[in-house]
């Protein structure tokens, strides 16, 4: 019984995660329609800053050395690979959104994840190249002294916790101001900023925020899985969260919640149970690569928008008494949000 109860919150661990990181990409792409092909390199630059924050500088036994081995608190750490994810993050936006758009832009994010992963693979002094990070503390684990069955339904509670707030202030920032200033800009960049909007510093908002969300996924992956390697966050993870959202439906929270289910946990992570075949050991993992990639063809065929669609303004006019149209006084009634 406990190994199923510590199956199931393993599912809901990784519904989380996948959860926080459909809904910075829904910032990102979603709200504002900036094309981020690395965003799994944010889950890796919070995962890897929050291990390193927690970790001590040297491994007892061994000649593994981490950059930035500091010993802090979990709370401490959490801020600090949230707040690197955000720093790369508009590194990254101060070149590929001043003067790139639509394809462009995703090249460039694209390349900076690839450089990315290239130091911190190949220079071993910083994260120990390609072996990673590995016996990352995870939080409470030391107090509370629980199996690990146990102790992944605890880790189970943190990260809903954690998962409703990065829900609610997304909710918070889609109906704000600024989150209809970043709708404008996804629907036609030009015409907002012939109404005087500062594109670029709201592009770079999203921008921000999304990556530092991505980041905070990364550090409930590092605290869950208690290592971390360049091996775990290729393109083919960056997919995943991208199938998630456009079967999901880009532009509402709802759709990353639902998409993430589909495919981050039905299709991705719970196949991964799945006992292999040994004849034939990537069976299984090719099959769920073909699963996931007609889930999203059959997606933008037959249902482009998602299986939750964004619930878009919308406006009417009401007619004055002898039956023309009101011009300045037209009433404007908008329907949005989750």
């Amino acid at each position: 019984m406990g190994v199923v109860i510590g199956y199931i919150a393993t599912l809901g661990v990784y519904f989380c995660i996948y959860n926080i990181f459909a809904f910075g990409l829904n910032i990102q792409f979603g709200y504002t329609g900036i094309l981020d092909f690395t965003v799994i390199t944010f889950m890796a630059v919070g995962g890897y800053l929050a291990g390193v924050a927690a970790l001590g500088p040297e491994q007892p036994g061994t000649d593994i050395y981490y950059v930035l081995g500091l010993s802090l608190p979990w709370p401490v750490a959490l801020l600090i690979g949230a707040a690197a994810a955000g720093a790369v993050g508009y590194l990254i936006g101060l070149i590929a959104l001043r003067r790139l758009r639509s394809d462009y832009l995703a090249i460039v994010t694209l390349a900076a994840g690839s450089i990315v992963y290239g130091i911190v693979g190949n220079d071993t002094r910083l994260f120990d190249g390609f072996e990673g990070l590995v016996g990352v503390p995870q939080p409470l684990s030391g107090v509370l002294n629980l199996n690990p069955n146990d102790y992944t339904v605890v880790f189970l509670a943190l990260c809903a916790v954690i998962m409703a707030v990065c829900w609610f202030l997304a909710n918070r920032l889609y109906k704000s101001p600024l989150g209809r200033t970043m709708r404008a800009i996804r629907e036609d960049l030009e015409v907002a900023e012939a109404y005087g909007k500062r594109t670029f510093r709201v592009r770079m908002s999203a921008m921000v925020i999304g990556s530092i969300y991505v980041g905070i996924g990364g550090v409930l992956t590092i605290w869950f899985v208690t290592s971390l390697a360049p091996a775990g966050w290729g393109t083919g993870e960056t997919f995943v969260v991208w199938a998630a959202l456009i079967v999901g439906g880009r532009g509402n929270n709802l759709g990353a919640v639902v998409g993430s289910f589909l495919v981050a946990v039905l299709f991705n992570e719970a196949t991964r149970f799945l006992p292999a075949i040994s004849s034939l050991p990537n069976l299984i993992p090719e099959i769920r690569n073909i699963c996931i990639g007609g889930l999203v063809i059959l997606t933008l065929w037959f249902r482009p928008q998602g299986v939750v669609a964004e619930r878009k303004a919308r406006f009417f006019v009401v007619p004055l008494q002898h039956g023309t149209v009101a011009g300045s006084a037209a009433a404007e009634v908008a329907v949005s949000g989750d």
